[in-house]
């Protein structure tokens, strides 16, 4: 049984004037995620990612679709029981010590006593915040507020842990220090669903990723089964002493040409063209320095989806 199960999933918002029509923010979404994974939900900002974590969380009821979570439909209390969640801007109560913090939330989570005790101890332990334990909240760096928030979400041991945007405003050392915390978690079996529009974390982390746009996932698989599929990979030649314009060639085959000193690069998106382009640079009177093929990768894919969609939510919508 896996964690999430996602199919056909819409939502539409009514819009706030008459005879408008209303917006939609998912459009027959459908998707999975396997227990003790991390996938990386991938998107821009208004693709559908906060809205589709709504709704797995309860808050927000879908149009159409289906939705459920550990088994049970999305919003059950019997599958809350098992998230653990962190919303992409949270609010705490920042006169609260990081210690009171994870108390209160164990609290409201049934847990006393010792056991609660041993809970925030280790807790604390975990995101590096032992030193901290007696400062107040407010006193905390964005990054420091992150690691206690993804604390609060473990206090009950939960299952599976859903984050949004947990990177978004980090500095480097920020979200480096988050990464680690959710790559421990896979190692203690948790399964871990995270929206991010942040490419590089996803490709360093994720075990599958998601890509959302406007409401649809275009792709879903491994980093490494997206980015072989094609869109991807490019040749990167470097070549000298163009007599003339640029080739016809390299026009045709939708080369770019960047100049680099007193040498040229002509980057290929497609590699079955590379014959032509270089039998085009030789008869232009270049002479050829390199040819290289680039590995593919998801900022690629991201921005030339299949099907040539781009990657763009909706204008002026943060959903």
């Amino acid at each position: 049984m896996d964690a999430i199960f996602v199919e056909g999933l819409t939502k539409q918002f009514r819009s706030g004037w008459p005879g408008q029509p209303a917006v939609t923010a998912l459009a027959g979404l459908s998707l999975s995620v396997r227990r003790g994974e991390i996938y990386g939900f991938l998107g821009p900002n208004g693709a559908g990612k906060t809205t589709t974590l709504k709704i797995l969380m309860g808050l927000m009821k879908a149009s159409g679709g289906k939705a459920e979570v550990l088994g049970k439909p999305a919003g059950h209390v019997a599958s809350r029981r098992g998230i653990g969640f962190l919303p992409e801007s949270p609010y705490f109560y920042d006169y609260l010590t990081a210690e009171e913090f994870l108390a209160f939330y164990g609290h409201l989570a049934g847990l006393e006593g010792a056991g609660l005790k041993r809970r925030v101890e280790a807790l604390l332990d975990l995101v590096g915040l032992a030193e901290a334990r007696d400062r107040q909240l407010r006193k905390f760096s964005k990054g420091m507020l992150q690691r206690i928030g993804l604390a609060q979400a473990l206090i009950h041991d939960p299952e599976l842990v859903i984050l949004d945007e947990p990177m978004s405003g980090l500095d480097p050392i920020g979200r480096k220090q988050v990464r680690d915390l959710i790559l421990a978690l896979r190692e203690q079996g948790k399964t871990v669903f995270f929206s991010t529009h942040i490419i590089p974390d996803v490709e360093v982390m994720c075990d599958r990723v998601g890509i959302v746009v406007k409401g649809k996932l275009l792709a879903s698989g491994t980093v490494e089964e997206l980015v072989s599929r094609g869109q991807g990979r490019t040749v990167e030649i470097v070549c000298e002493g163009f007599k003339a314009a640029v080739p016809p060639a390299i026009t045709a085959a939708r080369g770019q040409v960047l100049p680099r000193g007193n040498h040229c690069v002509v980057v290929l998106p497609d590699p079955d063209r590379l014959e032509d382009v270089l039998a085009g640079i030789r008869l232009h009177g270049a002479r050829l320095v390199s040819v290289t093929s680039q590995r593919g990768s998801l900022e690629a894919l991201f921005f030339h989806p299949p099907d040539g969609q781009q990657a763009g939510g909706h204008p002026g919508e943060r959903v």
